[in-house]
């Protein structure tokens, strides 16, 4: 299979180079919060990996526990049944009966087992969790990278202290802090305000953003009379649905002015106007193909401070 081909950036200090936009593999088994088997199956999101590959964006990421194994799984079958070596990002929980320092590689050996894969191209910190901080388990990181299992490592939910900290301890062995993996959209935009974000930039770190599109509210098809299903209609109600319909006209507005990029498409671009790689999910291939359309132009300063204030006052 010939892809087209995408200028890749740079993956933190690493020699590592990936595409600007990445795909969430989150709902890839998912059936308690997205209904995996249900609205969607297996040959749902295969289309979803071939059509992104097929667009050259070659980024996954998954997770031990999406799932519960099956996103990993079902991923590695993707990759062995097409002539792609795509980049794969996965992630460790440190559960808290997770207790020594080897229950990372451990867990890492698992799910490149699951994956079929002798390496995995980014391994990853699910999130911070007691008993343990997260600078014990970053020991655990290092270790992956020197031992050649990963390729890079990085940390995720982890605040711009934790980030600091995990930099440096990984520093002293002589690796470094390729991401962190935070939630970030128009509608969550915390990393900005807590200083996140900033820190990234300044220690050379690439900012992950997951649920670019806020589980689907910036596409544009929810609002307060067609609410989400499920858990996230519980998360989204018809008040907040409102509140945020005027943002929704500027996405469109400035989609118009691009020759027809969607919502979803303009809203995938703030963020990586912003400085990071949005990973937004896709389980089918019109959705991967929607994503696709989120990269080969920018939007303008004037664009981008426009949809920060048609934000800020949904805050």
């Amino acid at each position: 299979m010939t892809t087209p081909s995408i200028e890749t950036i740079q993956l933190g200090k690493t020699d590592v180079r990936v595409p600007p936009l990445g795909i969430g593999t989150w709902s890839w088994g998912d059936s308690m919060i997205w209904g995996y088997g249900k609205s969607y199956t297996e040959s749902d999101v295969k289309t979803a990996f071939d059509a992104s590959v097929a667009a050259g964006i070659n980024f996954f990421d998954t997770a031990e526990m999406y799932g519960l194994g099956k996103s990993e799984r079902l991923l590695g079958r993707f990759i062995r049944e097409s002539e792609e070596q795509p980049f794969v990002a996965t992630k460790f929980v440190p559960l808290p009966w997770r207790l020594p320092k080897g229950a990372l590689i451990t867990a890492l050996r698992k799910s490149l087992a699951r994956l079929g894969l002798a390496q995995v191209g980014l391994y990853q910190i699910h999130l911070p969790f007691p008993p343990r901080p997260v600078d014990f388990w970053v020991d655990g990181l290092a270790n992956a990278a020197l031992s050649g299992l990963a390729r890079a490592v990085g940390i995720s939910n982890c605040s711009a202290d934790q980030t600091r900290r995990a930099a440096a301890i990984l520093g002293g062995r002589g690796v470094f802090l390729a991401s962190n993996q935070v939630e970030y959209s128009l509608l969550h935009r915390e990393p900005e305000r807590n200083g996140l974000l900033q820190a990234c930039a300044d220690l050379g770190v690439t900012l992950i953003a997951y649920s670019p599109l806020a589980m689907g509210m910036l596409t544009g098809k929810y609002t307060p009379a067609n609410p989400p299903a499920g858990v996230r209609g519980g998360r989204y109600r018809g008040q907040y649905l409102a509140k945020i319909q005027p943002l929704i006209g500027i996405l469109r507005e400035i989609g118009a002015a691009h020759g027809g990029k969607s919502p979803s498409q303009v809203a995938l671009n703030w963020v990586i106007s912003k400085g990071a790689i949005p990973i937004p999910g896709a389980k089918n291939a019109r959705q991967a193909k929607e994503n696709a359309g989120a990269l080969g132009w920018r939007l303008t300063a004037d664009e981008v401070a426009a949809l920060d204030r048609a934000s800020d006052a949904i805050r």
